[in-house]
């Protein structure tokens, strides 16, 4: 049994400051009242503390700021139709988190702490969380190495914590499509580096392309393999998913996870979506996992056979893309609008994660279950 203290926020923010802020939320710009942390020393962790949110004391030595030993996650927290919170498969990110740790040479955590630990954190914040479509409250878990000391080793010290943020829809009212342009010059990942993992490092290094992509006119970069330069293989923070016509056949294939893609929860929710045939939905022929070059690409966005393509992670669900730049050349895919096979896939998703509709798979974990399943009553983190 996980040895949990809870330390409520004594002060939390002021109910009609909270309401200014959910009713217009800027993505991690403001936080909740409680954070959780846990920390790994001499070989073992240390008990799970829900406290209020505030700032880390950190040594100018501490290991991660010099040689980048940090980890994280994201998810969501929604509140149902009944009022009631409940995490999107956290599991499925626990498990990610593992990988990550042990790619970085770091411990990883005692099992459950990560679901709990998370679930206590949006048990304790539940009025921050947003009820309008689309908005949740965006949970960041994530790992450093903690200890002073500038040798070039593993840390003997790890701080966990985690992190609440409210966040709107990332699109607004307003489903819109994206522009996206091809990067030709960095790489994101690289076979037997760490591109499968969620590793700190991999997104401060996709900045500058994403830069010169934003001065550009562009929203995201799409990232081309390493060896090559010509195989498909995802945003700088998303996977991405195409819709083709195949001989009047409806396709969704997105590339191949090969250890230099990260294997998106959000990407794995869609494909088993895409896979259900789920009523109302436009008909979709196969679901496949195949390896797509830049020159498939540019065929299909020719002759047409390319309908749809869109992105998809935790923070944006689903991102439509209208064109796609290569060497400064727009392509418009489809008629640059997002198309129905996006906007289908999107609802469904969003219709489980808020509860309004059937949840098959059982992805929605209710916060009041994880903490009595850990042998918490849910009365003790509500402030």
């Amino acid at each position: 049994m996980l040895d949990v203290r809870i330390q409520l926020n004594p002060h939390p923010v002021a109910p009609a400051d909270r309401a200014a802020t959910l009713a217009r939320p800027v993505f991690g710009e403001s936080f909740g009242d409680h954070m959780a942390s846990m920390s790994w020393r001499d070989g073992s962790w240390g008990p799970l503390e829900l406290v209020p949110f505030g700032p880390l004391a950190l040594s100018p030595a501490t290991l991660a700021l010099h040689y980048g030993q940090s980890i994280f996650e994201a998810l969501k927290a929604y509140r149902g139709p009944d009022g009631a919170a409940a995490l999107f498969r956290p599991a499925t990110n626990a498990r990610r988190f593992e990988v990550s740790a042990r790619r970085l040479a770091m411990p990883p955590l005692p099992e459950g702490t990560f679901e709990l630990a998370c679930g206590l954190v949006a048990a304790a914040d539940r009025d921050w969380i947003p009820t309008d479509h689309g908005a949740a409250l965006y949970v960041r878990p994530f790992m450093f190495a903690s200890e002073a000391h500038l040798s070039v080793r593993p840390a003997h010290e790890y701080r966990f914590v985690v992190i609440a943020s409210p966040v709107a829809s990332y699109f607004g009212e307003h489903l819109s499509a994206i522009s996206v342009a091809v990067e030709t010059h960095d790489v994101r990942a690289t076979p037997g580096g760490t591109g499968a993992v969620k590793f700190a490092g991999n997104y401060a290094a996709g900045f500058a392309a994403h830069g010169r992509a934003g001065a550009a006119g562009h929203d995201q970069v799409l990232w081309l393999d390493s060896t090559e330069r010509r195989w498909v293989e995802e945003l700088n923070a998303m996977n991405v998913v195409f819709v083709w016509d195949r001989d009047g056949r409806t396709v969704v294939s997105t590339p191949p996870l090969t250890g230099t893609i990260l294997e998106g929860v959000t990407r794995s929710s869609l494909l088993e979506l895409a896979a259900d045939q789920f009523a109302g939905g436009p008909p979709i022929d196969e679901v496949v996992e195949e390896p797509t070059s830049i020159d498939q690409l540019r065929a299909a966005l020719a002759d047409g056979s390319l309908r749809e393509m869109f992105a998809c992670g935790t923070a944006a669900v689903i991102a439509p893309i209208g064109t796609l730049v290569e060497g400064g050349v727009p392509r418009r895919v489809g008629d640059g609008r997002p198309g129905p096979v996006t906007t289908a896939l999107r609802e469904r998703l969003l219709a489980i994660q808020h509860g309004t509709g059937p949840d098959p798979h059982g992805w929605m974990r209710p916060v009041d279950r994880i903490l009595v399943d850990a042998g918490i009553d849910p009365h003790a983190v509500r402030p």
